[in-house]
């Protein structure tokens, strides 16, 4: 019973996906949500306030900083783990000569 409502749930969130895609514009708009008045103010005042040698560098650093480190710390997260998944530990170096490991 379990499975069947896991595959109708993961069913309905696939349609509400597929559907989401299709609305998605197709080409660039001054129209869209992302382009708005944080974009001129970020070419307008963002060497100003910065004071950075690159407008990009600048943007990053100092108007989207949080967003940046929360980034960087999924990225360095994710690094870790596939790390510990893929490292070779003692244990398996003995199992794989064959050496009897005593508990």
């Amino acid at each position: 019973m379990k499975k069947v409502i896991a595959n109708i749930l993961f069913i309905i969130l696939f349609i509400i996906l597929v559907f989401a895609i299709f609305e998605m514009p197709t080409q660039a708009s001054v129209d869209a949500p992302a382009y708005n008045d944080v974009v001129d103010y970020y070419i307008e005042e963002g060497a100003k306030e910065t004071n950075a040698s690159n407008l990009i560098a600048g943007i990053l650093a100092d108007y989207r900083g949080f967003d940046t480190l929360g980034e960087t710390i999924v990225l360095f997260t994710s690094v870790v783990a596939v790390g510990s998944v893929l490292r070779s530990t003692k244990h398996d170096k003995e199992l794989k000569k064959g050496v009897k490991i005593d508990e």
